[in-house]
């Protein structure tokens, strides 16, 4: 297993949460994803190898910008 922490902007509620858990847990190499509004971060638990690519495209696509960690 390996864990992927991403820094995103834009989350405000938990509906983001949800929103954001929900879609990226529909790849198959995702074990599981925490979203957490208060902090601004996104933890992704992987079963298999993926680009990090493809959640950061997931991630724009859905209106969330990733930033870098400060």
């Amino acid at each position: 297993m390996k864990e992927v922490f991403f820094y995103v902007e834009g989350m405000h509620c938990e509906s983001c949460e949800n929103r954001i858990q929900n879609r990226i847990k529909e790849l198959n190499e995702v074990e599981s994803v925490v979203a957490n509004h208060n902090d601004g971060t996104v933890k992704v638990t992987l079963n298999k190898n993926i680009e990090q690519k493809i959640i950061l495209d997931i991630l724009d696509d859905m209106g969330f910008l990733v930033k870098e960690k400060q």
